[in-house]
């Protein structure tokens, strides 16, 4: 992938760079934009982690809108991966720890792209595990 006109989109606990990763991709607390070359980044607050359904769908349309081309989460379900995959999205499952420990792994290509969602629908309904809960 050209790193020129990268995006990465990360789910976040928090609205910097200093925040973990929030293992919920439709239900994180914010996402993150990010240009990898310039660590220049904008913050969103995530309006689909407190839908009654659908909120991978939702938070995937609206990253797909935000011109991200890659997605870093902990996990993403079957429906946020379809909707992100249309999209021309990478997705990347399995990070967690500090955002900015996890840009330099992928800047130095530890990171994997997946070809399946990582869990079932409605994983993140009744995760607790979020620092912030």
């Amino acid at each position: 992938m050209n790193n020129n006109n990268l995006k990465i989109c990360i789910s976040s606990s928090g609205e910097d760079l200093n925040a973990n990763v929030d293992p919920r991709f439709g239900r994180c607390d914010y996402f993150l934009i990010i240009d990898p070359k310039t660590m220049d980044f904008e913050s969103i607050d995530n309006k689909s982690s407190k839908v009654m359904g659908g909120a991978g769908i939702q938070a995937a349309e609206h990253i797909a809108k935000t011109g991200a081309n890659v997605v870093i989460t902990g996990n993403v379900g079957p429906n946020a991966f379809k909707t992100l995959k249309a999209a021309g999205i990478k997705i990347i499952t399995g990070a967690s720890g500090n955002i900015k420990d996890i840009l330099d792994k992928f800047n130095r290509g530890e990171l994997n792209e997946i070809d399946s969602p990582s869990v079932g629908s409605h994983f993140g309904m009744n995760y607790k595990g979020g620092e912030n809960r």
